[in-house]
């Protein structure tokens, strides 16, 4: 399965609980879509976070957070990792 980083802006002053309950939104639909996130991160100052994922395509990781009240802003494909 392929791996995706998906970015969302315009979250200045997200808290960690916040982040956390963003995340579980995700989980609790993730399976409906062939979708397993790994990873969730948040910078406050700049608004920014980060989801890192295992699905079939990016519109699987697109329809999840958008049923998860969150849509992405930019799915990108990861190719390699060291």
């Amino acid at each position: 399965m392929a791996e995706f980083m998906d970015v969302h802006h315009g979250m200045k002053g997200i808290t960690s609980e916040q982040l956390q309950e963003a995340h579980r939104a995700d989980l609790a639909v993730q399976g409906e879509e062939g979708v397993r996130f790994k990873q969730a991160w948040a910078d406050p100052r700049s608004g920014e976070v980060y989801c890192l994922s295992e699905a079939p395509s990016a519109e699987a990781v697109m329809r999840v957070h958008e049923r998860a009240g969150h849509p992405a802003d930019e799915i990108h494909p990861v190719p390699l990792t060291a």
